[in-house]
Formats: structure tokens, C-alpha cells, sequence
């Protein structure tokens, strides 16, 4: 079954960028880490909905390379990308302080299985990145928009500049989050709905000096109203979502 899966996700991955779609062979990379035995059922069962293959893909994360992944969650796609990077890359797990409300518990469970030895979980913000050596690519999976809650108080340009002089020139910021109507306040919105307009996610990103450097819509949903709570059982789990690459000059 696992190279069924393998065959299959290798013969073609849709990359869009700009609006575009071209047909391109998934790297076996990817597709091998999608298809790993080691993920899951809980995981692979959302891959028809969450598209790994295509947006890993797109991300152009590969092995060997660093990778900081801004609050894991249940660790979806801390497994894959452990297993794209390799022996020769490393996955910095990012999460909030372990007694806060915000604990990620499953990041540490991860990182102690010795399928995942690739894998450190450090904490979110400046002292959890000092001494981190240069990174090839930030990735955060709806979770952008936490940002800016409330509750939260976190001074997200700040956190934008930081994450620039985190990468390596080219290197990449890949995020994925859930779609709020144009105009949308960003901390109202990331309270009542979970969600944010993606024209602050650019306006944010690329006044730290980000280049905006294209998305894909396997994720998107025009059908999606935008104005419920991603968690509502109308929406959840089919939420209209951006893809977008940004990258270091």
C-alpha cells in the first residue's frame, strides 16, 4: 500500500503561482514522507483535505535542510517534514511555554520518538531561536492569525523582522491560514473567528522585507462564507485557506 501511495504521489503534484497551475512531478521526497508508515491514521486521513504533497512541495523544503515551524499543534506536518529534511536537516518545533494555556504537548512526544531523533522543541520567540544556526525555511500552518489575538500581546512586525534575520538569503516563509472578508480587522477577527484577511499577512510579511514570492489554491473554497468560526461544523475542516510563499532576498 505504501507504494502505491509513493507511485501516486509522485506522478504529478498541481503547483500554482500567480493564478497559474502547472503539472509537476512530486519529488520523491515528498512523497515518500507523505506516504511513510509512521504517520498516523488521524493524520493521513486529512491528507485529502490538507494536501501535504502539493504544499511541501511548493514550500520547496528538501533534505538537509532547517526548518522552524512556528506552533506545531498535533504535529501533521512536524512528521512530514522530519522525514523530507532527513538525517542531514533538522525540524525546530516552536511552542508556547509548557505550563501556559497554549501548551503543545505532542511536540515533545514526538521529538522523543527515535523515528523523529531530527526533530528539537524550543520555545517560541527570541530565546528560543538564539543560537539557531541559519534557517532555510519558516513554516507556520494556520496558526498566523494567532498572532494577533488578544490575548496573545505579541508585536507581530517585531516577530516578522526576526524571522528575516533567522533565514539565509533565498530562504523561505511559508504560510497557510484561514481566509477573513477583505477589511477584516486582524485582532477582532483572529478572536471571534480564528481567521485573517491575507492582505495583512502580505502587508505584515513584506514590510520586514519579504518578497512576495507566489501561492497555490489547492486549499481554497470559494464556497466558504468566511464570517463563521473555523471550529463551527458547517466549515471546519473546509475552511477557504491561502498558501503563500514568501522568501529572503
Amino acid at each position: 500500500m505504501a507504494r502505491k501511495v509513493l507511485t501516486v504521489l509522485t506522478a504529478a503534484v498541481f503547483l500554482g503561482m500567480g493564478g497559474g497551475a502547472v503539472a509537476q512531478p512530486a519529488p520523491r521526497y515528498v512523497a515518500a514522507a507523505v506516504a511513510d508508515s509512521g504517520r498516523p491514521a488521524e493524520d493521513t486521513a486529512r491528507d485529502g483535505v490538507r494536501k501535504p504533497a502539493e504544499v511541501v512541495a511548493f514550500a520547496g523544503v528538501k533534505p538537509g535542510d532547517k526548518v522552524y515551524e512556528l506552533l506545531p499543534g498535533g504535529g501533521y506536518f512536524t512528521r512530514i517534514l522530519s522525514k523530507v529534511v532527513g538525517p542531514s536537516g533538522h525540524v525546530y518545533a516552536a511552542v508556547p511555554d509548557r505550563k501556559s494555556a497554549f501548551a503543545e504537548p505532542a511536540a515533545d512526544k514526538i521529538a522523543a520518538d527515535p523515528a523523529y531523533a531530527n526533530i528539537s522543541v524550543v520555545l517560541v520567540g527570541p530565546s528560543g531561536m538564539a543560537g539557531m544556526p541559519h534557517l532555510d525555511a519558516i513554516w507556520t500552518s494556520d496558526n498566523y492569525h494567532d498572532l494577533h489575538l488578544s490575548q496573545v500581546h505579541i508585536d507581530v512586525p517585531a516577530l516578522d523582522r526576526q524571522w528575516f534575520a533567522a533565514l539565509k538569503s533565498g530562504g523561505v516563509l511559508l504560510i497557510i491560514d484561514h481566509v477573513a472578508l477583505p477589511g477584516s480587522p486582524a485582532t477582532e477577527t483572529a478572536d471571534k473567528l480564528h481567521r485573517i484577511d491575507p492582505a495583512i499577512i502580505r502587508q505584515e510579511v513584506e514590510s520586514a522585507g519579504f518578497r512576495f514570492d507566489g501561492e497555490i489554491d489547492v486549499l481554497r473554497n470559494p464556497a466558504d462564507p468566511h464570517t463563521a468560526l473555523i471550529f463551527d461544523p458547517s466549515i471546519r475542516g473546509h475552511t477557504d485557506q491561502i498558501v503563500y510563499r514568501f522568501r529572503k532576498p
